[in-house]
């Protein structure tokens, strides 16, 4: 106890709660930024960090984490550009209120659900931390091998009325995944001698392109535009909206929360999967991808919930659970702390100070997204001949900032052509950006649980966590289909007064 009080003393410093607040604000700038992330702010952060005291200095990074996970959602919503790959999931709800004119309906919605996702992490952090790096140690190739599985199962049914498409729009990704050298056996695949595709696709431009440039050119298209209200725009969201989807968030929190614990996973899966189990278990599936409260609370609460649960193998294992974890790695051994166990024997006042400063960065997000609504909101009023050349123009900068190559920006104008004609036959981009996030980790945790099994695929079912992540899978697949079949015909057997009650 007397730990916990020194490091909320330490946090509310005003030298420290400045830090917090602006390293927060600058996170959420940089995540909008189509191409930029948190990653990036925060490895050009940290050199500066090295005259702060340990506690300022890891408090302003995972601050800036916190804000850069939320800052991706706002282009999301508002120009179907995600500005970091965690909000992808996020435009597929979030564009279609906005171009209803509620922008400021799906930007609270977002905002609110990422706060409750990031401190329901925090505070399972600082219950379960140690109990949850436990388990963490035990995933090894075959249980990557099985959660994505069951990530992939989602596919048929993450958007869109059509099944096949979805499949196939899946497909199509993880094929994309494998194009570079193979990290087990050093074969190269499909990368025609350009040097550049060595190390792979990056799923940033892909991503930039099946959003922003494929909306783009859907703009183009059209001639008539409807006019839109400011004062719709600018409304808040209802607690009604809180009340539809609190089951919502309360199901994400926990997937965030699990799927950031695992080491190297991060927050893109988590969404996904949190996007497909709200549509999944939603009493109106039909009506995902056309602006729902629901689609927007299910990733953004998982996405955020995995900001708190990705620190839990940083700090009592050493293995980063994301990239920006990674950079905070580096700030702690760069400040002379070992991560491990014995961190939180030797340094609990640092790791208070840590969970604090979190916990802080999520109410200022509250208090800086809620604010920034009316503001952010009017970027939809802009006319299109304005708005669009300079997403143009953000998505080349931010595709090339990525690597610092313009095959990034060519792999970019080519995915979103490639979307655009995708979609006028009916292609959903969400199946294809979900397959290539998955393809990279069920090729290579494939390939690496074959040679720790000696090329005996049976073994997989003697690995219990791996059995349990098939048998969820095959339940996705064929048990919840059944269900809502069932729970469909049950409702429209009863009485018309029954169901409204």
């Amino acid at each position: 106890m007397n730990d916990f009080l020194l490091a909320l003393g330490s946090a509310f410093e005003p030298y420290t709660l400045f830090l917090i607040v602006a390293a927060t604000i600058v996170g959420v700038l940089v995540g909008a930024l189509p191409g930029l992330s948190s990653t990036m702010a925060a490895a050009l952060l940290l050199p500066f960090t090295i005259f702060l005291e340990p506690i300022p200095a890891i408090a302003s990074l995972a601050a800036l984490y916190c804000g850069g996970t939320f800052g991706g959602s706002i282009t999301a919503i508002l120009i179907n550009t995600p500005g970091a790959p965690p909000a992808a999931a996020t435009a597929f709800d979030g564009y279609p209120m906005a171009q209803r004119g509620e922008a400021g309906r799906a930007l609270g919605i977002a905002t609110i659900s990422s706060a409750i996702g990031g401190i329901f992490s925090l505070i399972v952090l600082l219950v379960a931390a140690p109990f949850l790096a436990g388990l963490a140690y035990r995933f090894g190739p075959p249980e990557y091998f099985a959660l994505t599985v069951f990530g992939l199962s989602m596919l048929a049914s993450i958007s869109g009325k059509n099944a096949t498409k979805n499949l196939i729009g899946g497909c199509l990704g993880v094929f994309l995944a494998t194009v570079g050298v193979s990290l087990t056996t050093g074969v190269e695949r499909f990368t025609f001698g350009i040097p550049e595709l060595y190390e792979g696709i990056d799923f940033v431009p892909v991503l930039i392109g099946m959003f922003a440039i494929t909306e783009l050119l859907t703009q183009a298209g059209i001639t008539a535009r409807p006019k839109k209200s400011m004062v719709d725009a600018l409304r808040l969201p209802k607690l009604q909206d809180f009340k539809d989807s609190f089951a919502t968030i309360l199901r994400s929190c926990g997937i965030g929360t699990f799927i950031g614990i695992l080491p190297a996973e991060g927050g893109t899966i988590a969404s996904m999967i949190g996007y497909n189990e709200a549509r999944r278990w939603s009493k109106r599936p039909d009506e995902f991808g056309t602006g729902i409260p629901e689609g927007i609370a299910g990733p953004e609460t998982a996405n955020n919930a995995a900001t708190g649960g990705a620190m839990v193998p940083t700090l009592a294992l050493g293995i980063p659970g994301s990239g920006t974890t990674a950079v905070i790695l580096g700030g702690l051994i760069m400040h002379g702390l070992r991560p491990g166990p014995y961190l939180f024997q030797e340094q609990p006042t640092l790791l208070y100070g840590i969970f604090i400063s979190m916990l802080i960065a999520n109410v200022v997000l509250v208090v800086f997204g809620l604010l920034g609504i009316k503001l952010f909101a009017r970027v939809t009023l802009i006319p299109p001949q304005f708005l669009w050349p300079a997403v143009f123009a953000l998505c080349v900068v931010g595709s090339f900032g990525v690597n610092q190559s313009v095959i990034d920006v060519y792999i970019m104008l080519l995915a979103g052509c490639a979307g655009y004609m995708l979609k006028t036959f009916g292609f959903a981009p969400a199946p294809i950006i979900m397959g290539l996030v998955l393809g990279t980790m069920v090729d290579n945790t494939f390939a690496q649980s074959m040679i720790i099994f000696d090329m005996n695929w049976m073994l997989f079912f003697t690995r219990p966590i791996a059995l349990v992540f098939f048998l969820l899978a095959l339940f996705g697949i064929a048990g919840v289909p059944i269900i809502n079949t069932i729970r469909r015909t049950w409702n429209g057997r009863m009485p018309q007064t029954a169901v409204e009650d």
